[in-house]
């Protein structure tokens, strides 16, 4: 199941990949916190279906994908790191 916060144009699109754990949660988190640090919009997407999460090679959850290339999986990602990804 995917969800799309908004359908307006933004600066980037970030995915989140995992079935829902606090750790999926707390990297959609730091992933708004970075957003907003560098001034930027973003589009956040949840990708759950465990499907569609290999499809795009994550193995370990919860993973992060910034338009359309995924960053990192298996971790909790610091916003500053994040950041660094966005800019």
């Amino acid at each position: 199941m995917m969800f799309i916060e908004s359908d307006i144009m933004k600066d980037y699109t970030i995915e989140i990949f995992g079935k829902g754990c606090k750790n999926c949660e707390r990297l959609e988190e730091n992933a708004r916190e970075a957003v907003k640090s560098v001034g930027a919009e973003a589009v956040i997407i949840k990708i759950t279906n465990v499907d569609d999460i290999a499809n795009r090679n994550v193995f370990k959850t919860p993973g992060l994908a910034i338009n359309g290339e995924v960053v990192s999986t298996g971790r909790v990602l610091h916003p500053d790191k994040i950041a660094e990804f966005l800019k």
